[in-house]
């Protein structure tokens, strides 16, 4: 077995704090990989806290993971020792299920095996998350990283870069369309430098009048005032695709008149309770509300690569492992530009 060093959440109460266990040694199509950096995202937040359902603890967070290959099982064909590689927001799928096939394991009709705070299929032994000294990953499951750019920006691209690529590329977005990014954060700075890198005009959507310039710094063209009435009215019918980053309570019909006709808002944040729909908004315009999940493997290897190409990496700030709790802290207050990253040398 592997010994592990981790930082984990006990309940739902109390601050994370250290935790050991093991990991099983590395099976024939496995890689282990030392971690060297580790996104924080909200999700894990809401995990630990339980706010999203039953969590198993202790609870190990983190699924924006980077690290370095230290090992490698007798029948891995795809990487090598001292390569660098990633692990996303999941660690397994059915594989044999019509989105498995597809290679749309995120939408894996048995359920995607999270990695963290889900099951190893068809035991009772916990995933163990990225906030941890070591992992190890079946290599189907498993990201090539480029040593191209800097790790600890390319970590978030494994939660809140492929959350957001997935979706513009699902629709096309690309040059003559007209996009708006509801919401700067973690999502959100990551939407407006995808959209803008695909050619598209990018308006982006904020009640905070301070965030207009980092928001151009990012690639947005233009910045609309929310929270001003007349700024609102003026968007009336003006994009093809709203992309919706918003976690906190907010009225979808608002935003959704903003679409064009035939327009789209594409909703990845998750609000604590749902929102009421009016029919004729939709109906008036033939406008549609999409939802989407993360990516499948092999578009989240195509939108590492093209972060590569492009010089795209998350916009964080670094941090020790014994700052989590007041990362978490800052966070709930969206005092953070625009994701915390754990280097895991911390922990050692």
């Amino acid at each position: 077995m592997i010994q592990v060093k981790a930082f984990a959440a006990y309940d739902a109460e109390t601050p994370l704090k250290p935790f050991e266990f093991e990991r099983k040694e590395v099976g024939a199509n496995q890689v282990q990989i030392e971690i060297l950096y580790s996104g924080v995202c909200h999700s894990d937040i809401h995990t630990a806290k339980g706010d999203w359902g039953p969590a198993i603890y202790p609870l190990v967070p983190g699924h924006e993971i980077v690290g370095r290959i230290i090992k490698t099982g007798d029948d891995v064909k795809n990487f090598k020792v001292g390569e660098l590689a990633g692990v996303g927001c999941f660690v397994d799928s059915c594989r044999q299920c019509q989105s498995c096939l597809e290679g749309e394991e995120q939408y894996c009709d048995e359920g995607m095996t999270g990695t963290y705070n889900s099951y190893e299929r068809g035991t009772k032994i916990p995933t163990y998350g990225g906030y941890s000294t070591t992992i190890t990953v079946d290599e189907k499951y498993t990201l090539h990283v480029s040593d191209k750019l800097p790790l600890s920006g390319v970590a978030p691209l494994l939660c809140a870069g492929i959350t957001t690529y997935s979706p513009l590329r699902h629709l096309k977005v690309g040059k003559g369309h007209k996009v708006a990014v509801l919401g700067l954060g973690g999502l959100g700075h990551m939407a407006v430098k995808f959209a803008a890198s695909f050619g598209a005009e990018v308006t982006m959507l904020s009640g905070s009048p301070s965030k207009e310039a980092d928001a151009k710094k990012l690639g947005a063209h233009h910045f609309a005032l929310t929270s001003n009435p007349e700024v609102m009215a003026s968007l009336v019918n003006s994009f093809d695709v709203i992309l919706n980053t918003v976690s906190a309570k907010h009225d979808y019909n608002t935003y959704l008149n903003l679409l064009k006709k035939n327009g789209t808002m594409i909703v990845v944040g998750v609000p604590p309770a749902g929102e009421p729909l009016q029919a004729f908004t939709l109906i008036g315009k033939r406008r549609s509300i999409m939802g989407s999940l993360i990516g499948g493997i092999a578009e989240t290897q195509e939108m590492l690569d093209y972060c590569a190409e492009h010089n795209i990496v998350s916009e964080v700030e670094v941090i020790n492992m014994d700052y989590i709790n007041k990362a978490y802290e800052r966070m709930e207050k969206s005092d953070v530009k625009y994701r915390f990253v754990i280097d895991m040398a911390s922990l050692k």
